[in-house]
């Protein structure tokens, strides 16, 4: 749950966008509907027929259909091409799946990116092309959203397909994107976005990264960015009330939530239900001990003692710093989550997926095996492993910011699942 937006507005270009921040007080304001943009191309219409792209030759890529389909509503009929791209000799196959609107294109071309471990969705394009965008999505080579994409038959780190979902099938599909829209209209795109959140916000940052010349901007919304460190601390939570054998009740982490929130609100001047800034707020977890949190009775010595951890985020064995934690206002439910009777952990789909098929290698990894010497080992181990392939934190952006590019960089202060700071 984002409530407070954090703008980021990532400065690397000449006459960069500002970030826009609609009111963050009172009732929220009705989204207006898209508009399509002004067109970039005059008369930019269709040169050949949808399906004789499929003639259209690409290196190591095979046009697999290429068929008009309905638009959204009111909008242009959509040429909707599927294509299959490999690296020999890996045999991967990594699926990319393009919309180019047969009427009223806009000259430009967007990237769209996907969540979790899926790379994109097909009906990605859909919007877009509604918009008058060509527009392009990929799966990144694996169609399940699970992380087991990671592990070969034999149980082996797949670093092919690995390397297809950090980066390269973003990357693949933005080139097939533009060659078919050039191809189908005779024109160029004359500019090109990308726009994703969370998984597709690190997808956003990755391009501007490794490949500055793809995109002149992105909009990176929530993004993984530290993928490496995140998902390693999603777990910090779980492993905390495990090892203290004591995992607390939801109704109680929404207590501590409430009373942060009620202490630090008004720290702008306004008390609107909102932390402006939870890097301000100084509330004190012990205050909580002996509150009421309704039927889960009071807060106990050793709810505030995983709450404290929990918002302070990972340590190691000596106190040294590991990453961040929750901020103060957000929800614990999110990768802390707990339930059943006795009540017990419920860690994230998509953090148990990065240790059982990244870390451990072994898809019957259970996570209540873990200790803290073990959760600092496999921390080391997934920035010295992974970071290289799919880290996405590098600040050094001069290339993207020299060949023109603009990036608009997003984040809510209460995000329960990537941690704003």
């Amino acid at each position: 749950m984002n409530r407070t937006i954090l703008a980021a507005t990532l400065v690397i270009g000449p006459a960069m966008m500002s970030m826009a921040q609609g009111p963050r007080r009172g009732a929220p304001s009705p989204v207006p509907p898209a508009v399509p943009p002004r067109p970039l191309i005059a008369n930019a219409e269709a040169v050949r027929s949808c399906e004789s792209l499929r003639s259209v030759a690409v290196a190591n890529t095979t046009i697999e259909s290429a068929a008009v389909e309905p638009g959204i509503g009111a909008s242009s009929e959509v040429c909707r091409v599927t294509a299959t791209v490999t690296h020999p000799p890996a045999g991967d196959r990594v699926k990319v799946f393009i919309g180019l609107p047969v009427k009223n294109w806009n000259g430009r071309f967007q990237g769209t990116g996907g969540g979790g471990f899926s790379g994109g969705n097909p009906n990605g394009v859909r919007p877009p092309a509604a918009l008058g965008y060509a527009a392009g999505a990929t799966d990144t080579g694996h169609e399940a959203a699970s992380g087991g994409f990671a592990l070969d038959a034999n149980g082996r780190l797949n670093w092919m397909l690995i390397r297809d979902n950090a980066y390269l099938g973003i990357h693949e599909m933005t080139v097939i994107g533009k060659v078919l829209t050039e191809s189908f209209y005779g024109k160029a795109p004359r500019h090109s976005y990308f726009s994703g959140c969370s998984t597709g916000g690190r997808q956003a940052l990755m391009e501007a990264q490794r490949y500055p010349q793809d995109y002149d901007g992105v909009v990176a919304g929530a993004p993984a960015i530290n993928w490496t460190k995140l998902h390693v601390e999603q777990l910090w939570g779980q492993l905390v009330m495990k090892e203290s054998d004591h995992f607390v009740p939801q109704c109680k982490f929404a207590a501590a939530t409430v009373a942060a929130v009620s202490a630090c609100d008004a720290i702008d001047g306004v008390r609107d239900g909102v932390i402006e800034d939870p890097k301000r707020c100084t509330f004190d977890p012990k205050a909580l001990l002996d509150a009421p949190a309704g039927e889960c009775g009071a807060l106990t010595a050793a709810d505030v003692d995983v709450i404290r951890k929990i918002w302070q985020g990972p340590r190691r064995r000596d106190g040294s710093f590991l990453w961040y934690g929750l901020a103060p206002g957000g929800d614990f439910g999110g990768v802390s989550a707990t339930g059943g009777t006795p009540l017990a952990g419920r860690p994230m789909g998509i953090t148990l997926d990065w240790w059982k098929y990244f870390l451990a290698q072994n898809p019957q990894f259970d996570w209540t095996t873990l200790t803290f010497p073990a959760y600092e080992q496999f921390w080391d181990q997934s920035n010295e492993e992974f970071g290289a392939v799919i880290g996405t934190d590098n600040p050094d952006l001069s290339g993207f910011r020299e060949r023109g590019g603009k990036a608009i960089v997003w984040h809510g202060w209460a995000d329960s699942l990537i941690y704003p700071e």
